[in-house]
């Protein structure tokens, strides 16, 4: 085969591969920013219907307590299942041995069945203690709430499975549409539980409360029920399939179990990384906030509220895109890993870093650009809250590059490196807790996140260097140019907003969310226009954006 076959082969499977990533990124990008947004906008009626703001706030903090250590729960009764099916999944299909990835499938929803159980029982046990060691004026309260989430932990695991498995196929499409209405339905429930409780029956702030969390059992039936209907319109899972293997491998019942739990372990580690830095924040903050400050108890279940509640739904928006990527690029690096493909390995680590920085550093600095007009629509306008928020936008950027980085590097089979990474983040983190939490109050609780995932994910960067050397000095170069060209945009976005603000009141809700409509359709476009006629945008994405940037004439 010449040269130049074997450099149009490459090419092409390179491009492949980027097509696969940017397609499914898509897919479960749009399916997150739906899911984030519908998330972050049941909040306005939400908090309306409930009562007056400081009823709101309070209702609000009430509803974080329990679903932090929902998201613990949840990490472990699904066990990273999802990344791990995947992972498996997409291996054995890629060597045509599909019987036994349907196998992996069956063994999966009954490990998972039990997981559920388990998990939904302990949380229902241990709901009292989790209560009385958070920041909640009523211990009694929180227990009911966070008892009512555990009966969601009885389905989601084995709809984690069955999206795992849909992804192993490198389809993601339906788990994209299964995550919107799994989300439509819940909000739909919580915000018609809110009304008839609060607003008809003039019921109590925490049954409203424990009947809004009730709904992510609602929308995981609805999610778990399309689910179900895929698999069996796809036939993904019938004989047909499992009848194109050649049966080269032979791997027993107790090995594909084995085989998923050794697989899922470090995933339920990683991906409950972000969820533990919750943890640490709802069961250290209220305990130094008493020592170094006069804070009341009310204060302090209050701007932990603004500050893991409020703002966190807002930079959940922007933190999908990092997540999206992470679930994309598991099936991917699996495949590659199979096939032995080093080189393409090595590609795919930077071109995933890169594609996220290209999204996510604009994003997160827009964000903070726009946080006082952005903060007012969802909130009401509060000094504090935009403070909190654009504090908080910078630390997006640093979660979302630890999600992508550690589950890329342990879908190359380099587990104790993500581990090693995240243990010696949250050892940052806990070591600068009580001194910046001192000097900078509530703000500090964000500024150890910050510097904790920063470690973490510099650390896990580096053990992917040593796994495929990658060019880091190019990855820098394009970091440094995106962080300019988002730099200029803020510039802009800023002061376009600041010119509004002469005319427009910032804190009428319909104004605000006019100012942040404007303000970031200018961003986009500036931004736009920079990546595209710089042709960082072909470099990173593609054809795709070199064929946009002909379209316009850039």
């Amino acid at each position: 085969m010449s040269n130049e076959m074997i450099n149009k082969k490459t090419r092409h499977v390179e491009s492949d591969t980027q097509s696969k990533m940017l397609s499914g990124s898509a897919w479960m990008s749009a399916a997150s920013i739906i899911s984030r947004l519908l998330g972050a906008l049941y909040i306005v009626p939400w908090m309306a219907w409930m009562g007056d703001k400081t009823t709101a706030d309070a209702a609000n903090a009430l509803y974080n307590v329990g679903y932090t250590p929902y998201a613990l729960f949840l990490s472990i009764a699904t066990a990273g299942v999802p990344s791990a099916i995947a992972k498996q999944v997409s291996h054995y299909n890629s060597i045509g041995e599909y019987g036994i990835s349907r196998d992996i499938y069956k063994r999966g929803l009954q490990v998972m069945s039990i997981t559920g159980l388990v998990s939904a029982v302990v949380m229902f046990l241990l709901a009292p203690f989790i209560a009385a060691n958070s920041p909640t004026a009523s211990a009694a309260d929180g227990t009911q709430v966070i008892r009512t989430l555990s009966v969601a932990l009885l389905l989601i695991p084995t709809m984690s499975v069955t999206r795992g498995y849909i992804q192993g196929y490198q389809t993601m499409a339906p788990s994209a549409i299964s995550q919107v209405l799994e989300q439509i339905v819940r909000v739909i429930f919580m915000l018609a539980s809110v009304f008839l409780i609060r607003q008809v029956f003039d019921g109590s702030v925490v049954d409203a409360v424990s009947m809004s969390t009730f709904g992510a059992f609602v929308g995981a039936l609805a999610s778990m029920a399309y689910l179900v209907y895929v698999v069996w319109k796809k036939q993904l899972s019938t004989k047909e399939a499992a009848a194109q293997s050649p049966n080269n491998v032979t791997v027993s019942t107790n090995q594909i179990l084995l085989s998923i739990v050794k697989t899922a372990i470090p995933f339920i580690i990683i991906g409950a990384g972000i969820t533990i830095a919750q943890l640490i924040d709802q069961f250290t903050y209220d305990p130094i906030m008493k020592s170094v400050s006069d804070y009341t108890p009310l204060q302090i279940q209050r701007t932990y509220g603004v500050a893991a509640a409020n703002a966190h739904k807002l930079i959940m928006i922007v933190l999908s895109f990092g997540s999206s990527m992470a679930i994309t690029s598991v099936p991917l690096i699996s495949s590659l890993m199979a096939k032995k493909d080093h080189k393409g390995l090595s590609r795919q680590f930077n071109n995933s870093i890169q594609l996220l920085l290209l999204i996510i550093i604009p994003a997160s600095i827009g964000m903070a650009a726009v946080a006082e007009p952005l903060y007012t629509v969802f909130y009401q306008h509060d000094d504090f809250g935009t403070s909190i928020t654009q504090w908080s936008s910078i630390m997006t950027i640093f979660l979302g590059l630890y999600t992508v980085v550690s589950i890329m590097i342990m879908s190359a089979n380099r587990p104790r490196a993500a581990m090693n990474g995240l243990f010696f983040g949250m050892i940052i983190k806990l070591i600068l807790q009580y001194p910046l939490i001192d000097y900078f109050q509530t703000h500090g609780m964000i500024m150890s996140t910050i510097v904790g995932f920063g470690v973490s994910s510099l650390f896990i960067i580096r053990a992917m260097y040593e796994t495929e050397p990658f060019d880091l000095g190019l990855l820098a170069r394009r970091t440094l140019l995106i962080t300019i060209f988002s730099l200029i945009m803020a510039v802009a976005a800023v002061g376009i907003k600041e010119f509004m603000y002469l005319f427009i009141p910032v804190s009428d809700r319909f104004l605000a969310l006019l100012i942040v409509l404007v303000v970031a359709f200018v961003g986009v476009v500036i931004y736009g226009y920079l990546i595209l006629k710089s042709k960082l945008a072909d470099k990173v994405v593609g054809s795709k954006a070199a064929s946009l940037r002909n379209k316009l004439k850039i």
